[in-house]
């Protein structure tokens, strides 16, 4: 039988068939042994072959492989530096949901997200939320990043649930895709997705007093259907975004504004570091290029999960 994985909680996996039902499966341990450089080898989002193995009212079953996978948003385990957790898989649209305060959502985790969704070719709609609670400062600093992101090529969205600002613009965007919402905890995931499907009723959490951030009220990836042609995958909040599976001479070409000019650089293998000639870096000077971009670029690269071929 092949079906699609709906939500993941350790050894447990929701499958749910072309035909609409669903069965709780687990995976075979070879699965688990060629897969063990990730913690989860089968993410939500995977198109799965299993068969039932117990009674069919139980609806019980086996995952014996994975099928291919289109692409997939993969980080840095938290406690386990030498794996990598897949948060979700097969997407069409991923959704960044960013705040610059409660909780700050960094240009540095920012561009680590971009770069893992330009390497599998992932089309990324950058959302900057809770604009109603901003200050003429601080919506001058959010119209400084829609420039430098918009600019690259980015699409980019101001919104806010509590006055629906630009809620049906971002219903537009997700229609008839399979999208991923990612972003801090407390950035207003589960809010957006509240606005875009009311039926859903997720649970909202509050702000920490104390440290600003989120308090996690997803536990677990898990994927929703909005009606027969859009699917929705939200996934918890993530304080950090470690790179894997990443090589230090690549990371410019996920860059898309280094990637379009580095052929301009005097050494077809320039780092855009202390080389000579180096138009990235005569770019940066010049401000056509972002100094934060290239600042966190420079972060990535000096990154130690990151090795020379």
């Amino acid at each position: 039988m092949i079906g699609t994985v709906y939500k993941s909680t350790g050894s447990w996996y929701s499958v749910k068939t072309d035909e609409g039902r669903f069965y709780q499966c687990k995976i075979k341990g070879k699965l688990r042994l060629e897969n063990f450089k990730s913690t989860n080898p089968v993410a939500v989002g995977d198109r799965v072959n299993f068969s039932l193995e117990y009674n069919d009212e139980e609806n019980l079953g086996i995952i014996q492989n994975i099928l291919e996978r289109k692409n997939y948003i993969v980080r840095k385990s938290v406690n386990l530096s030498k794996q990598s957790h897949i948060l979700a898989s097969n997407i069409d649209l991923l959704v960044m949901v960013i705040t610059i305060k409660d909780p700050i959502t960094t240009t540095s985790f920012i561009d680590r997200f971009l770069v893992n969704a330009e390497a599998y070719s992932i089309e990324t709609l950058l959302v900057f939320n809770k604009y109603d609670i901003y200050d003429k400062e601080e919506q001058n600093k959010i119209d400084n990043l829609v420039e430098i992101y918009s600019n690259i090529g980015y699409k980019c969205l101001l919104t806010s649930t509590i006055n629906n600002f630009n809620i049906s613009k971002l219903k537009e965007e997700v229609t008839k895709k399979t999208i991923m919402f990612g972003g801090h905890s407390g950035v207003g995931k589960t809010s957006l997705i509240n606005a875009i499907d009311a039926s859903l009723e997720l649970k909202v959490g509050d702000i920490s007093s104390q440290h600003l951030q989120g308090k996690h009220t997803t536990t677990y990836a898990e994927l929703f259907d909005l009606d027969s042609n859009t699917k929705l995958i939200d996934t918890p909040g993530i304080k950090g975004f470690g790179l894997v599976n990443f090589k230090k001479e690549e990371i410019s070409d996920f860059f898309p504004e280094f990637l379009r000019e580095k052929n301009k650089c005097k050494f077809s293998n320039c780092l855009h570091l202390n080389e000579p000639n180096c138009r990235i870096k005569e770019m940066v000077k010049k401000n056509i290029i972002s100094g934060s971009r290239y600042e966190n670029y420079i972060q990535i690269l000096n990154d130690e999960n990151l090795k020379h071929r």
